[in-house]
């Protein structure tokens, strides 16, 4: 009783003493304000801020621990996978932390509301005004200069040094929004536009259908069995995908398969309406090449809404939260949007790659594209050292990036496929042996432009050019990563299916198992992916920045696996 008492009277003088006379510690902080932003003037005291606390996990090491326990093949408890209550303990702040941050806050007059499964988040409202005074800050108002876009943000901010270990870090503060809110990793060839449908080749340079697809990864097209097994795709950005488009899909390029379709889930009220004009280009996509590739396995077209689009990485950790809740989760995560890792705190990048990690080690398998810009990152711009892309760069992911088809039936790399060395994430001991050889190989062509230490990505790739999909009843051609995504977790929910009839774990986190088993790809040894004002990373033998070990060689991934 005496030592809360010590801690309430603490606290009480922390919230009520001016910034001047607490004992405060800086927590995060920026030295120059992010590119194309300018500050247009102080916040208004009394406007709300909708912020996000992390608190300190209590042992997110032993997490990570237990991730490669049931995710390396060679490991005793392969497969072995943690249930919800099990990952949760690891992630669960102290009854400690829990307390004092939310005595701090009640002395300030505020109230905070627990927003994970683990009790690790909260969040709380608090105007301008307030907000500066508890964390000694200077929220002002931010624009970017082409854009328009608005965000209330600060350069720094501090936390009272009682805090310490118990606070983790706060949200929106020094991560500026993307300039273009989530932008979806995708591109639209050059080619004539929108087309009625008509009969093409199945595989062609000019257009790639599910029938390219299935032949050149040796996909089956049998039916899955298993009703529990399930593959989710994550939608962002008011992106929706239409059941009319899907069903004319189907019918020209999978008759077997008509009358397929796919269940919805929504979070921070998400929606997916059916008008044809709503139709998004990226959810049509995503939804078509897995329903599509995937034969028989249920797909759920998981639609996150724009209610924390200020804080933009925020819908990210939220469908993931709402994952984590779930006492059966997708076995499979697919989803085809990224950020440039520089954008974004490492802070906030660590906490959502601990939370991937946290569900890849419940069995789910977690695919992102790579993004398509090369070596400049998510997208092509301008840059001097190389840009990875998050939360592809997160080392508790699978990493996919796109090849071509050649005009004699193989694959080369596409141009634009992302991939590189993570400047926040160290490389992993599953690629250890493969990105040394690849380092090995690269000498010191382009040194200095990239972390040589760093995650390297992407893991394995998959065709991303020239896809036909339908919108609003006809066929669009489209490139990206994002066409690669889909079609990679696509073959990982098949193997899933066959693992889960024959009484065994799905895969779970993927990387350990793909690295162990490089004959299982197709070896993509040509192309590159040029950026900032260089030729990128060249694709060789063995893995690569382009398009790591390769693309899927669905017999021999299914051998890998047992079954």
């Amino acid at each position: 009783m005496m030592s809360k008492f010590l801690i309430f009277s603490a606290l009480f003088s922390l919230v009520f003493a001016k910034p001047t006379a607490r004992s405060m510690k800086v927590r995060e902080a920026i030295q120059s304000v992010p590119a194309g932003y300018v500050r247009t003037g102080a916040a208004s005291a009394d406007t709300e801020l909708n912020l996000r606390i992390a608190l300190v996990q209590n042992n997110p090491e032993g997490l990570i621990d237990a991730l490669y326990s049931v995710s390396t093949p060679d490991s005793a408890s392969y497969g072995e996978h943690l249930s919800k209550e099990e990952a949760e303990n690891f992630v669960a702040p102290t009854a400690q932390s829990t307390e004092a941050v939310n005595s701090w806050l009640e002395q300030a007059g505020l109230s905070a509301a627990t927003i994970s499964p683990a009790g690790d988040w909260l969040s709380v409202s608090v105007p301008v005004g307030q907000a500066n005074e508890l964390f000694d800050a200077d929220f002002a108002v931010y624009t970017h200069s082409e854009t328009g876009k608005q965000a209330i943000r600060t350069m720094s901010y501090s936390i009272p040094t009682e805090l310490e270990g118990h606070l983790d870090f706060v949200h929106p503060t020094i991560t500026f929004p993307s300039p273009i809110s989530l932008r979806p990793v995708v591109s639209t060839p050059s080619n004539p536009g929108r087309r009625a449908i008509e009969p093409l080749a199945s595989c062609s340079t000019s257009g790639i259908t599910p029938d390219c697809v299935l032949s050149l990864y040796g996909i089956p097209t049998t039916k899955a069995t298993q009703s529990s097994n399930k593959l989710g795709v994550s939608g962002f950005e008011d992106e929706f995908a239409n059941k009319a488009d899907l069903a004319t899909f189907l019918n020209e390029f999978r008759p077997d398969l008509e009358g397929e379709t796919f269940s919805l889930q929504t979070v921070d009220d998400g929606q997916n309406p059916q008008n044809a004009s709503e139709a998004g280009l990226e959810a049509n996509l995503d939804i078509q090449y897995t329903v599509g590739i995937a034969s028989g396995v249920p797909v759920t077209f998981i639609s996150v809404g724009l209610e924390n689009k200020d804080g933009d990485l925020m819908g990210f950790l939220d469908i993931i939260n709402f994952l984590l809740g779930e006492s059966n989760p997708p076995q499979v995560l697919t989803t085809s949007y990224g950020f440039d890792e520089n954008t974004i705190s490492f802070s906030l990048a660590n906490n959502l790659c601990n939370a991937y990690a946290q569900l890849g080690a419940r069995g789910t398998s977690i695919l992102f594209a790579s993004g398509d810009g090369g070596v400049s990152g998510g997208h092509t711009s301008s840059c001097t050292d190389f840009v990875p892309v998050f939360p592809t760069s997160c080392p508790f992911v699978t990493s996919v990036g796109a090849t071509q088809l050649t005009s004699s039936g193989g694959e080369t790399a596409a141009s634009f496929s992302s991939g590189g060395f993570s400047d926040y994430f160290g490389r992993q001991s599953y690629q250890t042996s493969a990105v040394s050889s690849y380092l090995a190989f690269l000498g010191s062509t382009d040194s200095g432009l990239y972390n040589t230490s760093g995650r390297a990505f992407p893991d394995v790739s998959a065709i991303g050019v020239s896809l036909e999909i339908v919108i609003e009843g006809e066929v669009e051609l489209v490139d990206g990563t994002s066409c690669s995504s889909p079609i990679f977790a696509s073959n990982i929910a098949l193997i899933n299916d066959a693992l889960i009839a024959a009484g065994k774990s799905p895969l779970g986190f993927l990387n350990p198992f793909l690295y162990a088993n490089p004959g299982a790809f197709h070896d993509i040894t040509t192309g590159d992916n040029p950026g900032c004002n260089t030729n990128g990373f060249p694709a060789t033998t063995g893995w690569d920045p382009v398009t790591g070990l390769g693309t899927p060689n669905f017999a021999a991934l299914k051998a890998a696996a047992g079954v």
